[in-house]
């Protein structure tokens, strides 16, 4: 039987594990070590812990496996795509930014690499995605589901596209995860993603990656990550490798909360501009199911303003206010604080792992 063959749960706990031997521990403990005993083939084993080092290599595995691609770790989602745009972007490329999702990849292009003289074109998820768009173009990123507002774009269509145009396409998939969307099966070249989030799942470590299809791209990501000294520590990834053990499960109970909560909520008259890809009827919806493999646990509401949201937080009794998302506990973060173009009272609410009934029950007499 091949990986391919597996299903979610399977590869989730398996994959990156070494064969089983007898005495040898399931998953074996990080690696802690800055030099390594240096072995006659030097460049064919680890030498020094900035360049390499194998409780790494086996989240990367586990990783690359479920996008299916190379996947090169980095210690934080903004380290993964920072690095992966340093090393893509050259001095006046064009570069397609979303305009709609996570603000701290705008901020970035706008502030570090602003030196650069980028012609940076910056479209909502949803589009309009005209020809002139992709003209020129060196890199298009797209975030699909978008970050906060949950649109959601054609990857396909717009991977054929962009390499009609000589452009690489990348997807920051961290709010579907690899399990939710593989857009490299859809065409596009590169995946980049958050593991902070749902793929560690315990709002305890940071973590990121970049998957590519192209394994000359993957060694160019790895010599940036080693010049830059922008690596990931053995423990945070070991932990990452542990946690990624349940991931198919946490997802599930998190879609369960999530269809169970916008349920509830809709019609309610303290609720408005409530967004799920999983809700039929959602302007993403249909796109959504063609392109993604299950849903997940974050949807979208507004209450009237900002001092309705905060007094929400105060009366839920397992609700708690944070600023990330995909965690074993429910969270919401009203995103207009932190400099996203939405309304006061937006609120980007993160289904965790209680209990549905619950948990609808306690967001109910928060709202009442």
């Amino acid at each position: 039987m091949t990986t391919s063959d597996l299903g979610d749960g399977t590869r989730c706990v398996r994959g990156g594990h070494p064969e089983p031997a007898g005495g040898m521990p399931l998953l074996p403990g990080p690696v802690f070590a800055a030099p390594f005993h240096l072995g006659e083939d030097v460049q064919g084993s680890d030498f020094y812990g900035r360049a390499g080092n194998p409780t790494w290599r086996a989240l990367e595995s586990a990783i690359g496996d479920l996008d299916g691609g190379h996947c090169v770790l980095l210690p934080s989602g903004m380290a993964a795509i920072s690095t992966l745009l340093r090393a893509l972007l050259r001095p006046g490329d064009a570069v397609v930014l979303p305009s709609d999702g996570y603000y701290a990849t705008r901020q970035f292009v706008r502030d570090e690499l602003g030196d650069l003289g980028l012609d940076v074109r910056e479209i909502d998820t949803p589009g309009p995605w005209h020809d002139d768009v992709f003209a020129g173009v060196r890199l298009v990123l797209l975030e699909t589901p978008s970050n906060p507002g949950l649109d959601v774009c054609d990857i396909a269509e717009l991977a054929d596209r962009a390499h009609a145009a000589g452009a690489l396409l990348a997807v920051d998939n961290t709010t579907a995860t690899p399990l939710g969307q593989r857009p490299l099966e859809l065409g596009a070249d590169i995946v980049v993603a958050s593991d902070t989030k749902a793929l560690s799942g315990h709002s305890d470590i940071l973590m990121g990656h970049v998957s590519v299809r192209d394994e000359e791209l993957a060694q160019r990501l790895v010599r940036a990550r080693t010049l830059s000294g922008s690596i990931p520590g053995p423990f945070e990834a070991w932990l990452a490798h542990r946690s990624m053990g349940t991931l198919d499960l946490r997802l599930a109970r998190q879609a369960e909360n999530a269809a169970a909560l916008v349920e509830a909520l809709r019609g309610h008259p303290a609720v408005s501009g409530l967004r799920w890809p999983g809700l039929p009827g959602d302007p993403s919806h249909d796109l959504a199911r063609r392109q993604m493999r299950r849903w997940g646990g974050m949807f979208r509401f507004e209450l009237a303003d900002a001092a309705a949201v905060d007094e929400f937080v105060r009366r839920s009794e397992l609700v708690v206010a944070a600023t990330s998302f995909g965690g074993l506990h429910s969270t919401v973060d009203r995103r207009a604080q932190w400099g996203d173009p939405v309304p006061a009272g937006f609120v980007r609410f993160s289904a965790g792992c209680e209990d549905p009934a619950d948990l609808v029950a306690d967001v109910l007499q928060a709202l009442s």
